[in-house]
C-alpha cells in the first residue's frame, strides 16, 4: 500500500511538470508569433509605406464585360423581338509622381457595343445589325490625400482633358433588295473633375473608385446615309452630377511605394 501512494504521487508530480513544461513553452511561442489579427494591424500601422511620394510610378487597370440577350424589349421608337448586345470596354493608365501627391498621368480606353438581332418599326420588322468602335486618350493630373496616416486609404481628385473618336456602322434589312445602311462618326472633346478613393489591400496593390461629377463636353457628329451625307450635329453639354450607378471601379499598381 506504501509503495501503491510512492508510484501514485510519482505519477501526479510528473504530470504537474509536463502541464508546467507545455504551458511555459506555449507562453514563449505565444511571444515569438503573432495572430491574424496583429499581423493585420501591423500591416496597416506600418508607416513606412509610402504610395504618393516624388518618383514613385503608377500603373492601372479596368475591364468590363456585357453580354445581354432581349426579347420582346419596348424602347421608344422600336421594339426588339429577339436580339443580343455586347459590349466591352478596356481602361488602361499610367502615371509618374512630379511630386508628393501628385502626378501627371494618361489614361487610354478602348471600347466597342454590338447588336444582332430582329426588330419592329411600325410598320416594318427587319433584322438589325450594329457595331460601334470607339476610344478614349485623357492626360490628367492627379492630386491625392491620405485619410489615414498610412496612407492605405485616400482621396484624389482628377482634373483631366479628353479627345475621343468613335464609328459606328448599322445595317436595317427589310428585304433583300431593301437594305438601309448609315455611318457616323463622333469627335468628342471633354475636360472634367473626377473624385475618387484609393484603398491598398496589399502591398503595391489598390483598389479604386472613381466617379465623373463636373465635365464640359464638345460632340461633333457627321452621319452619311446608304453612301450620302446626310448631316452634320454639333452639341455642347455641361454636366454637375453625382450618379453612384456610374461608379468607375479599377485595379492599380504602385512601383516604389514601399521604399523610403
Amino acid at each position: 500500500m506504501k509503495y501503491l501512494k510512492r508510484i501514485v504521487l510519482l505519477i501526479i508530480i510528473s504530470l504537474i511538470s509536463n502541464i508546467v513544461f507545455c504551458q511555459q513553452n506555449k507562453e514563449a511561442n505565444t511571444k515569438e508569433r503573432y495572430s491574424a489579427y496583429e499581423l493585420l494591424s501591423s500591416y496597416y500601422n506600418n508607416t513606412d509605406f509610402k504610395p504618393f511620394k516624388k518618383s514613385n510610378i503608377y500603373f492601372g487597370m479596368s475591364f468590363s464585360l456585357t453580354e445581354q440577350n432581349l426579347e420582346n424589349v419596348d424602347y421608344l421608337l422600336e421594339e426588339v423581338i429577339e436580339g443580343e448586345k455586347n459590349n466591352y470596354s478596356i481602361d488602361l493608365q499610367g502615371g509618374y509622381y512630379i511630386g508628393n501627391y501628385v502626378m501627371l498621368g494618361a489614361n487610354f480606353n478602348f471600347y466597342q457595343k454590338k447588336f444582332v438581332g430582329d426588330i419592329f418599326q411600325d410598320p416594318d420588322t427587319m433584322q438589325s445589325n450594329s457595331i460601334m468602335r470607339g476610344f478614349y486618350i485623357t492626360p490628367y493630373i492627379r492630386t491625392s490625400f491620405p485619410l489615414v496616416e498610412n496612407e492605405r486609404l485616400s482621396f484624389f481628385t482628377e482634373i483631366g482633358l479628353t479627345y475621343g473618336r468613335s464609328n459606328s456602322l448599322s445595317r436595317k434589312i427589310k428585304a433583300l433588295d431593301d437594305v438601309e445602311k448609315s455611318f457616323s462618326t463622333n469627335n468628342i472633346f471633354k475636360a472634367g473633375i473626377s473624385p475618387g478613393i484609393t484603398f491598398f489591400a496589399m502591398e503595391n496593390f489598390a483598389f479604386e473608385v472613381q466617379l465623373d461629377v463636373l465635365g464640359y463636353t464638345l460632340d461633333v457628329i457627321e452621319k452619311t446615309q446608304n453612301g450620302e451625307k446626310q448631316s452634320m450635329q454639333v452639341k455642347q453639354n455641361i454636366d454637375f452630377k453625382i450618379d453612384i450607378l456610374s461608379l468607375n471601379l479599377g485595379l492599380s499598381y504602385y512601383i516604389g511605394a514601399k521604399n523610403k
